[in-house]
């Protein structure tokens, strides 16, 4: 699949590790940053995605919102850094399908929409908002960048949350998929106080419901880019 993932909004929440090892996938490890561990909720525009190379009619370009956490696998004595789903929100039913059958992944369908304000001297827009409405009602995330955007400097909080370039994901039988995410680094921002509404951890389950009813630990905005998601391996169970 290829697409452009444009002005994603990272909410990082500092969570207990004992909350996500049941959920880290067999043949990875849980990944932390100067011995913090942490979640995330990013929400982002999807744009002119094709899959397969085909444009896919009225499904080009929607919102997603995920909460997500961060797991490494070493191969031939390389760490590969990635993320781990937890859910994953878009307002299309046709693509949470297609992921849930294609990766598995925790994909719902929920009515979403997104607000952005004029471009401004920052080089991002001056407000970036996205809201999404489960069964308990809208929840919403709005920023405001600040500053200057600028490559993620190495070894940084921003470098950890922002720069993954795999995923996995564990399947029914208990084994783990893999799949690479190729795109170039992202320029970031830092951003004023976010605002936050609804109910986050009704949405995302009573074991985060401590660490999403805190206010985040920080916040940022990156810029996106085009994006290339690999076609899924699958790893051996156990390995």
């Amino acid at each position: 699949m290829t697409a452009e993932w444009r002005h994603l909004v990272m909410l990082n929440y500092e969570v207990d590790p004992g909350v996500l090892h049941p959920l880290v996938p067999r043949g990875t490890e849980l990944d932390t940053w100067s011995g913090r561990t942490f979640v995330s909720v990013v929400g982002f525009l999807f744009a002119r995605t094709r899959v397969l190379g085909l444009r896919v009619p009225f499904h080009r370009t929607f919102e997603e919102v995920n909460l997500r956490f961060y797991v490494r696998r070493t191969v031939d004595g390389k760490v590969r850094r990635a993320v781990t789903f937890i859910k994953e929100i878009v307002p299309r039913s046709i693509v949470a399908r297609v992921a849930r059958f294609v990766y598995n992944e925790p994909y719902v369908a929920v009515p979403m929409r997104h607000e952005y304000g004029d471009l401004g001297d920052t080089g991002a827009p001056d407000s970036i908002a996205y809201a999404w409405r489960p069964a308990s009602g809208w929840c919403s995330m709005r920023v405001k960048p600040v500053g200057r955007g600028r490559v993620a400097a190495p070894g940084s909080e921003e470098e950890f949350i922002t720069e993954h370039y795999w995923g996995y994901t564990r399947q029914r039988d208990g084994s783990t998929i893999e799949y690479r995410v190729a795109h170039p680094p992202w320029r970031v921002w830092s951003v004023a106080e976010p605002v936050v509404t609804g109910d986050f951890a009704s949405v995302y389950g009573r074991a985060f419901r401590a660490a999403l009813s805190a206010r985040p630990s920080s916040a940022f905005v990156a810029d996106g880019s085009a994006v290339v998601v690999g076609r899924p391996t699958r790893l051996v169970a156990g390995a």
